[in-house]
């Protein structure tokens, strides 16, 4: 493989979403109210869990990192596409270094956002078949634990991700066909063989993306079975609604993603890639804190709470 120095291109241009006028000025001011609601979501709820006694447990202080890793990895994409959709000019110019971080802190929050979701499934896990032992398994300092270990995971993620990318020798041209640096649009450009980057990434996304969902299929496994036990419909239904908000953000993330990842190359489609990628980079980060906030009760009384005291 070439090493990293030998890329003549210097800079990139990103073409963005749309090349239509009026599309895009509809689509500035859509992505504009997502991208707030996000930032304000997000913040809400790790504001709300910071602040609140009540919500220093080991489901709350998931959700927290849960929502700091929404706003972190939206963040990274958000502004210079909104930049781009506000400007005249349809395109912009990115470094190559500007580049390379923003496809590593992306690849960072993204696969954090992955082991989050994971360890939120055997929390519940935990929390349903061995709620005498809830407090002893799910302790501070372990909690702590699986948390630096979940970004520690993320940070070595994006490193494998970026590298295998940017390892890569980019002669020209510089267009970029997506509205942010990913990598098949950037291994497209590419002048170098790409199948063992493909083939590295391929794996690390397959054998890690498997493993969090065998966890997370896993937990509800037994959780399932848990909760069919139960006699009560009272007791099914209140187990069965602390893991929907969970469930409905797995389904969306883990969709997405695969979707865009794990097809065959044959089946890339630009056009089909923007729009995958507008969902899982803008919307879900949005949906995520209304999912948890519709369906918890301590949320939105905490939030009820703080809307009274402003007003």
């Amino acid at each position: 493989m070439s090493p990293i120095n030998q890329s003549k291109v210097s800079e990139f241009i990103l073409m963005g979403i749309t090349r239509d006028p009026t599309l895009q000025h509809y689509l500035s001011i859509l992505f504009l109210l997502i991208y707030l609601f996000t930032v304000f979501g997000n913040s809400t709820i790790i504001f709300i869990i910071v602040i609140i006694n009540g919500l220093h447990t080991p489901m709350y202080f998931l959700l927290g990192n849960l929502s700091f890793s929404d706003l972190c990895y939206s963040t990274v994409v958000m502004p210079k596409t909104l930049y781009a959709l506000f400007s005249k000019h349809r395109e912009i110019f990115i470094s190559y270094t500007g580049c390379v971080l923003q496809l590593y802190f992306f690849a960072v929050f993204a696969s954090t956002e992955c082991y989050i979701l994971s360890a939120m499934a055997y929390d519940r896990y935990v929390a349903i078949c061995h709620p005498l032992l809830y407090a002893l398994i799910m302790n501070k300092r372990r909690c702590i634990i699986v948390v630096l270990i979940i970004y520690i995971g993320g940070l070595c993620t994006g490193g494998v991700h970026t590298s295998s990318t940017f390892v890569l020798n980019f002669c020209g041209p510089n267009i970029i066909n997506h509205f942010y640096c990913d990598i098949p649009p950037l291994m497209e450009l590419s002048c170098s063989d790409t199948y063992t980057s493909k083939t590295v990434i391929f794996g690390v996304v397959s054998c890690l993306g498997l493993l969090s969902v065998m966890v997370i299929l896993l937990s509800y496994f037994y959780i399932f079975f848990t909760i069919m036990n139960i006699r009560t419909s009272e007791g099914k239904h209140k187990a069965f609604s602390t893991c929907s908000s969970h469930l409905l953000c797995v389904a969306l993330f883990y969709g997405t993603v695969f979707f865009m990842y794990l097809r065959p190359a044959n089946n890339y489609s630009a056009s089909q890639n923007k729009v995958v990628s507008v969902f899982y980079t803008m919307v879900i980060p949005m949906m995520n804190p209304i999912i948890y906030t519709l369906r918890n009760k301590e949320v939105i009384d905490t939030v009820i709470y703080f809307l009274k005291r402003l007003l």
